[in-house]
């Protein structure tokens, strides 16, 4: 996928446009939304018609893709990951900051942290979001929040031993920008439906796997048989591909997100040394962590399960190279 146009490359000086930028963002990521839901739909209209599939030739097999099971399982899957994506939207803040081990903590116990959670959220110009901290010495940071009225930055205890207050203040306006852009709304819904996709991809490889769905229920002969193996053939191709494809779709959302959330970091603060210190800080340390998991790990500023370098395939990324994003913090200048 490509970067929003609005977003500079590391080789052009083009100022970020923010609102064109967030503007564009929520459109491609309903867009993917979308995309998800019809993977869905695809993969239950398969599955319907294996099931129902009596056998016959390649031609009855084409037109079992088009019939009333294969219908209703589309319907039932693609109703699925809305329904699903509907939870994620009430009550994926929740979710997230319960996986994380994330706890709310006071003004008093913590009061620079607070004021500049106040202060990005005046540049913003949204409400202060509610300030959470992971006790953990491994230092990162994340936001959650299904609204902007009810959103919350988390910080691990070791981010606010190891950064100064302009680099706090550059890491809390890159989490700021994901409040602001909706980027967590989004990405939790990405997030469930892909689960949900890479669930029933296994569920039908299992299936497969003891027969359930492999043998055909013909009697006739191998040219009446030769349609059902085409439609098992299609849908072991759908259970293998479909989870990857809408994986590789998460990831894409997150690398842009992450862009666009550092450039609304240096609109809050207008200081890119900030965040661009604490990212070279927050990389060499990152490190996995209690409550970090392979279902949250794109939520952080950094990931802290891997690392990513220019090299890195950018399928497989779910965070751009630090070097990548450094070089566009500088030309935000």
């Amino acid at each position: 996928m490509s970067v929003p146009s609005s977003v500079p490359t590391p080789t052009g000086p083009t100022r970020t446009d923010f609102l064109s930028a967030q503007r564009s963002n929520r459109r491609k990521t309903r867009w993917l939304l979308i995309i998800l839901t019809l993977i869905a739909a695809g993969f239950g209209a398969s599955v319907g018609s294996v099931l129902e599939f009596e056998g016959g030739t390649a031609e009855d097999a084409i037109r079992a893709l088009t019939g009333p099971a294969a219908v209703a399982g589309a319907l039932l899957l693609a109703g699925a990951s809305m329904a699903w994506s509907g939870i994620a939207l009430a009550f994926g803040d929740r979710m997230v900051t319960g996986m994380a081990g994330a706890h709310e903590i006071s003004r008093e116990e913590e009061p620079q942290l607070h004021n500049i959670v106040e202060e990005m959220a005046l540049a913003a110009g949204l409400p202060k979001p509610k300030v959470l901290v992971i006790e953990t010495e491994v230092p990162n940071a994340f936001a959650t929040g299904m609204r902007t009225s009810r959103a919350a930055i988390g910080v691990t205890r070791g981010l606010l031993q190891t950064l100064t207050r302009s680099e706090l203040q550059g890491v809390i306006g890159h989490e700021m920008g994901h409040v602001a852009n909706l980027d967590t709304r989004y990405m939790t819904a990405v997030s469930v439906t892909v689960g949900l996709i890479a669930l029933i991809g296994n569920v039908a490889l299992r299936s497969l796997q003891w027969g359930g769905m492999g043998r055909s229920r013909s009697s006739g002969s191998d040219k009446k048989g030769g349609g059902q193996a085409i439609l098992v053939v299609l849908l072991i191709v759908f259970a293998i591909l479909a989870p990857i494809a809408a994986k590789l779709v998460q990831f894409a959302v997150s690398r842009q997100r992450e862009y666009l959330a550092d450039a609304t970091s240096v609109q809050f603060t207008r200081n890119p040394e900030g965040l661009i210190s604490a990212l070279e800080k927050l990389t060499r340390a990152a490190q996995p962590f209690p409550g970090v998991s392979g279902a949250t790990q794109h939520l952080f500023i950094v990931n802290p399960l891997r690392q990513f370098t220019s090299r890195t395939p950018a399928l497989f990324a779910t965070h751009p190279a630090l070097e990548d994003r450094i070089a566009r913090l500088k030309n935000l200048g």
